[in-house]
């Protein structure tokens, strides 16, 4: 017989169900404690062991920087005393909108009022041949890392196919524990959308002082081997040995669930701006939500959808989701890096660039009618949410502009 996580009977307050139990579902619980407390009858429903934990320490945690302990957000504890019902391992298998429950993979089912989708995202596999392969894996989740640390050491090599930020960050942990490891990117830049050609040569030079290489403008082709991996073989021929590979080539929108019960789905569920979907009843946030065309990989926009969505459960009528500042502001591999706002030049912009090859920085400006419109820093970026605020306000520069690229201890504002 199936068992209900939650009451079939309608209690005084509503019911929410919560799927996900990651970064995003964690700040909407947050934001609902400190806008709203006990104000709806919580359950949250999480598919791995763990409850949410920080994933931007993921290769701190796989490099040994970080002990296991220091990704951990909230102690299981918190969600029982804050009045909310969490399960892990709880994997659900369908939706029924018309008659509002959730199913799990174990036969257990719950009732709504509301449902939250916070499912986040799963990263993308090539379809190579050889992608089955045991030492072929993924860099998304503490198993993830965990299973990358099991099979590195300082006679192991390992490729890592994207040179995107979990690529680079994958690649640095490995570096850290003795692999040989190459970066495979098939386009001629690192971090693409995040950076120009040379901030992305800035941060590829810095990162092969600390023993990473690389190999751009290739394309994988098959991944050898026959019961374990040898290495990964290119498009043009050339074999690169290795006995791990890590597929880092990008997330795509966990909206499985969504598109099956027949939510509105294109990249990721479709959103308004009051993060509901197609059915009023059902919200989405995070990374499987699309809100205006942009599905956003990040940590920032999953946290604004989370407060919005918080506030509009809350009863503020005004709650509206605006859309995000696209920005990048960590140490990717342990060297600096922001981006925000536009990488490359429009005609008729006025650009800035500083560098400092010598140690390793890049500063560039993107201006615009006297207002800032875009920055990337690479090495040293101390002044990156000063930029960021500059950008995001659109405040005219007046006097600030000549002095603006060396930062904000040498600009004069009123």
């Amino acid at each position: 017989m199936s068992e209900t996580l939650a009451s079939t009977k309608r209690p005084e307050r509503e019911r929410i169900v919560l799927v996900g139990a990651g970064m995003a579902a964690l700040k909407l619980l947050e934001e609902l404690t400190a806008a709203c407390p006990g104000r709806y009858d919580v359950t949250v429903l999480g598919a791995e062991k763990d409850a949410a934990y920080n994933r931007v320490l993921l290769s701190s945690l796989l490099a040994g920087e970080a002990a296991d302990e220091d990704l951990t957000l909230k102690d299981r504890s918190w969600y029982g005393q804050s009045g909310y019902r969490l399960f892990t391992e709880a994997q659900v298998s369908s939706i029924d909108l018309a008659q509002k429950t959730v199913r799990l993979t174990d036969g257990r089912w719950a009732s709504y009022d509301r449902l939250v989708l916070a499912t986040g995202s799963e990263p993308i596999r090539l379809p190579l041949p050889g992608a089955h392969l045991p030492e072929v894996v993924t860099f998304r989740d503490r198993a993830d890392a965990a299973k990358l640390a099991n099979l590195s050491g300082p006679d192991k090599s390992a490729v890592v196919i994207g040179g995107g930020l979990l690529g680079l960050e994958a690649a640095y942990g490995l570096a850290k524990l003795g692999c040989a490891t190459t970066v495979v990117h098939i386009f001629d830049k690192l971090m693409e959308r995040q950076l120009d050609l040379k901030a992305a040569a800035t941060l590829r030079h810095q990162l092969e002082k600390k023993g990473i290489g690389f190999v751009l403008s290739a394309q994988s082709a098959e991944i050898v081997g026959d019961a374990h991996v040898e290495g990964l073989k290119l498009a043009d021929g050339e074999v690169l040995p290795a006995d791990m590979i890590v597929m880092s080539c990008g997330v795509r929108p966990n909206a499985g669930l969504a598109r099956e019960a027949g939510l509105e789905v294109r990249r990721g569920i479709v959103v308004d701006d009051a993060m509901r979907t197609s059915d009023p009843h059902v919200y989405a946030i995070g990374e499987c939500a699309e809100h205006a065309g942009v599905v956003y990989g990040l940590v920032a926009p999953a946290y604004e959808h989370a407060k919005t969505l918080a506030r509009h459960l809350a009863g503020e009528a005004e709650a509206a989701y605006a859309g995000s500042l696209l920005s990048t502001n960590l140490k990717v591999s342990g060297v600096s890096v922001f981006s925000a706002g536009a990488v490359e030049a429009e005609e008729g912009d006025d650009i800035v660039t500083l560098a400092d090859p010598g140690h390793g920085h890049y500063r560039k400006l993107v201006m615009r009618d006297d207002r800032l419109v875009g920055a990337i820093l690479v090495g040293e970026a101390s002044d990156a949410l000063w930029y960021l605020d500059l950008i995001a306000s659109g405040a005219p520069l007046g006097e600030m502009r000549d002095d603006l690229a060396f930062g904000r201890s040498f600009v004069a504002t009123p």
